[in-house]
């Protein structure tokens, strides 16, 4: 039996390279989050990082990573929204 976990996602093209970057800028939002900083970078980057990953769900015809990243992008949105008008 082989253990050994074969790769089946692009590398290189420029799905990689966005969903490298929507992954950083997850993490920033989350660590801002967690460290108390400003909400409204929070807001921006899990924003941001949701909206690229939707995009690789949608180039990648991944309809579980394109619903959830692009529900969850629109609720960010609807947040950054009071947050920039309140």
């Amino acid at each position: 039996m082989n253990n050994t976990l074969k790769k089946i996602t692009p590398s290189g093209d420029l799905t990689w390279w966005i969903k490298w970057f929507a992954t950083g800028f997850m993490l920033v939002a989350i660590i801002t989050r967690s460290a108390g900083g400003p909400p409204i970078i929070d807001f921006v980057c899990a924003t941001i990082g949701c909206i690229g990953w939707a995009w690789v769900g949608f180039r990648w015809h991944d309809r579980s990573i394109l619903l959830l990243n692009g529900v969850v992008a629109c609720i960010l949105l609807i947040g950054l929204l009071r947050i920039l008008w309140l």
